[in-house]
């Protein structure tokens, strides 16, 4: 295995994953709410269509930068509708100050919806491809190195979300009450506004057609 091939994918995987966005919001969220497992669930969503794009890109960077061209807009609409959804549902919810009992079916339902959430994100897709083509990626070639970068971009992903989610339920239990309603809160915004920021990138492109 090409050793320093790898590294960079863990550091293109961290490199995703790190910025605080609707995602990240939504992931803090669920471990206040529900501990660290649903925040290692909305991670593994996360990390699964990471996985995805560096396979895609792998395996045939110039032709997936085109099809992107194509599938760009109804990919922003799905991804707006979506989390204009989620900021609405996790508006209205109310946070326990102890977090639930979460089962298998509430788990694979975070790591669903941030799956779909990542997948349909333009600006992960945007970033992921400027990243991928900064870091030299894009040269590698054969399929020892795509499985090479695939791997560690979903490694460097997970490593991000399981060192975010445990750091937030450690702290969880000292934190006032409030703290999860107004994280809550926070999280429903963030996601509103990059719902709306969607959509609304849609209308111009559309409106200037």
């Amino acid at each position: 295995m090409d050793v320093a091939l790898f590294l960079k994918s863990v550091v293109l995987g961290l490199a995703i994953a790190a910025p605080l966005g609707p995602i990240g919001a939504l992931c803090i969220n669920r471990t206040l709410e529900r501990g660290f497992l649903a925040g290692v669930a909305g991670g593994l969503g996360t990390a699964i269509a990471d996985g995805v794009y560096a396979t895609l890109v792998a395996f045939g960077f110039a032709t997936f930068s085109a099809i992107l061209t194509g599938i760009d807009i109804p990919m922003r609409l799905a991804g707006g509708v979506f989390m204009l959804y989620l900021g609405w549902k996790t508006f209205q919810a109310k946070p326990r100050v102890v977090a639930a009992t979460v089962s298998t079916r509430d788990l694979v339902g975070t790591t669903a919806a941030t799956f779909f959430l990542t997948i349909t994100n333009p600006m992960t897709i945007l970033s992921f491809i400027a990243l991928f083509a900064g870091l030299g990626l894009a040269s590698a070639s054969g399929v020892s190195a795509a499985l090479t970068v695939i791997a560690g971009v979903v490694l460097g992903s997970m490593l991000w979300w399981t060192v975010l989610s445990g750091g937030v339920a450690l702290v969880r239990h000292r934190l006032p009450p409030a703290f999860a309603i107004w994280t809550s809160r926070v999280s429903a915004i963030i996601l509103l506004g990059f719902g709306i920021w969607a959509i609304g990138s849609v209308l111009l492109a559309w409106s200037v057609q």
